[in-house]
């Protein structure tokens, strides 16, 4: 192989790789069979409604691995007021995930969803994720990922790709 072209792919290769981060112990063997289901994602990011987004992509992205979960519907305090606090939002599906009897629920956080700033405004995407059995509020399974993208790239896309990195972490039989 040519020297210069073997150069080029090894700096490719430390550019792509500098660019994402992820973490998180290996996954337990989980049933694809099992009732599942999807509660808040927290949302730790300055960008408003960046759990909402990220629970959405998700959804579609576990779509792809063969689930179907089922999303917890809006919580109201009374009066038609949406529930703002994503803690208590949380709570209250894990409770609603509870008498619904699923087997699992995957939940999480936001913790960046921005443009950087500066002359290209790159996408960066912080996620982290966790598989909870309700009936024991045991943390089964969690991983945690981040990414900047090119200048040119969307935020959800970006998003996209940390899910679906994330996701594919999940050993499902």
């Amino acid at each position: 192989m040519n020297p210069i072209r073997s150069l080029t792919l090894a700096l490719a290769s430390m550019l792509l790789a500098a660019c994402s981060s992820f973490s998180g112990p290996d996954s337990p063997a989980l049933p694809a069979s099992a009732q599942w289901g999807i509660v808040p994602v927290v949302n730790f990011s300055q960008a408003p409604q960046a759990g909402e987004r990220a629970e959405q992509i998700l959804l579609s992205v576990l779509g792809e691995e063969g689930l179907q979960p089922r999303m917890y519907p809006a919580v109201n305090q009374g009066d038609d007021v949406p529930l703002l606090d994503d803690r208590e939002r949380q709570r209250a599906a894990l409770d609603w995930a509870r008498e619904q009897k699923l087997d699992y629920v995957v939940t999480g956080s936001v913790e960046e969803w921005q443009y950087k700033n500066g002359l290209d405004g790159e996408p960066a995407v912080g996620i982290s994720l966790q598989v909870i059995e309700p009936a024991s509020g045991r943390i089964v399974w969690s991983n945690s990922g981040a990414r900047s993208g090119w200048s040119r790239e969307s935020l959800a896309g970006n998003a996209q790709k940390v899910l679906r990195k994330l996701v594919s972490d999940l050993r499902l039989q």
